[in-house]
C-alpha cells in the first residue's frame, strides 16, 4: 500500500495529527475537560461549513472557529455546572448553523461528508504542510504550557497561591485544543475526533503513568489507532474512520484491565 503516493501522504498526515493529538487529550482526560473538546469539535465544523460556503478553505475556517471558541470557552466561568451549560448551548448554536450552511451550499455533498467523516486519503501536499506546521506549533506551544498546566490541573488552589494564572491558562490550553481539534478534523472529520483526541490520553490516564510518560504513551497510542487504522482500512475497504474508532475503543478497554 505503500507504493501510492496518496497512502503515503494519508501516514505522514495522520502522524501529524496524532503526535499533537495525543499529548493535548491526555491533558483534556486529567483535568476532565472531554466534553469541551467534543463541542470544539462541532463548533469547528459550523466554522468549515462556512468557509466552505464562502470559497474559502475548510481548515481556515475549521482552525479558526475552533481556536476561537477554545479562546471563549477557557474565558467563562469556572464553575463547572454553569461552564457545562453554556457550551451546551454555544454548542448547539453551532450545530444549527453548520447544518444551515450546508443547506445553503450548492455544490456536492462531498464537502459536507468530507467535515464530517474526515477525508484523509485525499490530503494534498499543499495540506500535509499546514498539518506538519501546526503539529510543530502545537507541540512547542503544550511544551511551554505543560508545567503551569500540570501545576494548576492537579492542584489548581495551590497553583493560584503561587502566582498562577488559571484563567490564562485555561484559555491557552483550550485554545490550543482547538487547533488540535481542527486537525483531527481532517482525519476523522468533526463527529470522531474523540477516537484520537481523548481516546489515547485517556487510555494512558488508565495506566497510571507519570506525567511525561504518559504524554508520550498517548502519542504512541494515538499514531498507532491512526496507522492501524488506515491499514485496516486498505485491507478491508472498510472507512479508516471506523478503523481509528474501533481501536481506540479497544486499546481503552484494554488499558482498564490493569486495574482488575
Amino acid at each position: 500500500m505503500l507504493a501510492y503516493d496518496f497512502m503515503r501522504m494519508a501516514f505522514a498526515a495522520s502522524a501529524c495529527v496524532a503526535l499533537l493529538a495525543g499529548p493535548v487529550g491526555w491533558f483534556l482526560a486529567l483535568r476532565g475537560q472531554s466534553f469541551a473538546g467534543h463541542a470544539l469539535s462541532h463548533i469547528a465544523f459550523a466554522g468549515a461549513a462556512g468557509a466552505a460556503l464562502l470559497g474559502v478553505s475548510p481548515l481556515a475556517g475549521l482552525l479558526g472557529a475552533a481556536v476561537l471558541a477554545g479562546g471563549a470557552m477557557g474565558l467563562t466561568g469556572r464553575e463547572t455546572g454553569e461552564r457545562d451549560v453554556a457550551i451546551g448551548l454555544v454548542l448547539s448554536l453551532a450545530m444549527g448553523f453548520g447544518v444551515l450552511f450546508l443547506h445553503l451550499m450548492t455544490r456536492s455533498t462531498s464537502t459536507a461528508m468530507a467535515l464530517l467523516f474526515g477525508n484523509v486519503l485525499g490530503v494534498s501536499a499543499g495540506m500535509l504542510a499546514s498539518l506538519a506546521g501546526a503539529a510543530v506549533g502545537g507541540l512547542a506551544a503544550l511544551g511551554a504550557l505543560s508545567r503551569p498546566l500540570l501545576f494548576a490541573s492537579l492542584q489548581p488552589e495551590l497553583a493560584e497561591a503561587r502566582g498562577v494564572r488559571l484563567r490564562l491558562v485555561s484559555t491557552l490550553f483550550l485554545m490550543l485544543v482547538g487547533a488540535a481539534t481542527a486537525e483531527c478534523a481532517q482525519i476523522t472529520g468533526v463527529l470522531l475526533v474523540f477516537t484520537l483526541m481523548v481516546g489515547p490520553g485517556a487510555a494512558a490516564q488508565r495506566l497510571g503513568l507519570a506525567p511525561l510518560a504518559g504524554m508520550v504513551c498517548a502519542a504512541v497510542l494515538a499514531l498507532g489507532e491512526a496507522w492501524g487504522g488506515l491499514a485496516l482500512s486498505w485491507w478491508t475497504d472498510w472507512p479508516v474512520s471506523f478503523w481509528i474508532a474501533v481501536l481506540s475503543v479497544v486499546v481503552f478497554f484494554l488499558a482498564g484491565l490493569r486495574r482488575l
